[in-house]
């Protein structure tokens, strides 16, 4: 039997994780005085709401090698594969943390795969997984061809406020200041290194749409997986951009949620799409 393991990055819900067989190794966010484990007891919209109204900034903790080390001994006491896709080691130490405990457990059938990436694009990754799961492949064919897959999965997404990149440590208060008094909307993207890239910056919202979509329309996307458009909290943003990317041809399958991992960096009203890109 192989198993897939995604942290809560990812961003799936529990029934999703509950329909693919996949299991959850949660990251811990602090609200104030309060914490919680995301994907576990922590609503999404609920978590914008929180920082709307209170003003709080969130901060994140990765898992400890504990919390994958119980896992990681039942696979070995069963004799099973483990394939784990993780958090961008450049983004936390989620990926040390599984490395640790895997040092610590001793069993060579457990795969770690750093995603060098974050969010949906790790939904992606794992969904594929499952579906290479579904035709026989083993834990080590699905971590080569994760390793091999995950440089093709692509995100491209607008931030409403540069506040939380300010806080967050990732940008000067004064720029971000200026910034948004100017309503400058920066363009993201994840780079081939893991880490948060910015493409440009937009002056408001439909110039900031218009980017994405230009940019999109780069790359040779993959028709064989599927398109996703992503949000934050608040949808009005997204619509605006679905109906852009429609009248230029450009299909999208569904609209997913970031959760409160990545929420807790890029803050409400983003907005973006999700794309494979075919082979080089």
């Amino acid at each position: 039997m192989v198993r897939i393991l995604v942290d809560s990055s990812s961003d799936y819900l529990p029934e999703q994780l509950q329909l693919q067989n996949i299991q959850l190794v949660p990251i811990q966010i602090t609200i104030g005085e309060t914490s919680y484990l995301d994907g576990i007891d922590l609503d999404r919209d609920h978590f914008y709401r929180i920082l709307e109204e209170t003003g709080e900034f969130p901060k994140t903790s990765q898992p400890s090698p504990q919390d994958f080390l119980d896992i990681f001994k039942d696979v070995k006491e069963k004799g099973e594969d483990l394939v784990c896709i993780l958090l961008s080691s450049a983004l936390s130490g989620t990926y040390q943390s599984a490395t640790l405990a895997k040092t610590m457990v001793e069993y060579d059938r457990i795969y770690l795969v750093d995603s060098l990436s974050a969010t949906c694009n790790i939904m992606v990754m794992a969904d594929y997984a499952c579906k290479l799961r579904e035709q026989g492949m083993d834990g080590a064919g699905i971590a080569a061809q994760m390793e091999a897959f995950k440089s093709r999965v692509h995100v491209v997404a607008a931030l409403d406020t540069l506040e939380y990149l300010s806080r967050g440590g990732r940008l000067h208060k004064t720029a971000a200041a200026i910034g948004d008094m100017a309503g400058i909307k920066p363009i993201i993207t994840l780079t081939k290194e893991g880490t948060v890239g910015i493409l440009g910056k937009c002056l408001g919202k439909n110039k900031a749409i218009c980017a994405i979509k230009k940019k999109l329309l780069e790359y040779r996307i993959d028709d064989r997986f599927p398109v996703y458009t992503l949000y934050s909290y608040g949808t009005d943003n997204c619509t605006l951009l679905e109906e852009k990317l429609k009248q230029e041809g450009i299909r999208t399958d569904k609209r997913l949620q970031i959760g409160p991992t990545i929420g807790s960096h890029i803050g409400p009203e983003a907005f973006g799409i999700l794309f494979v890109t075919q082979n080089p």
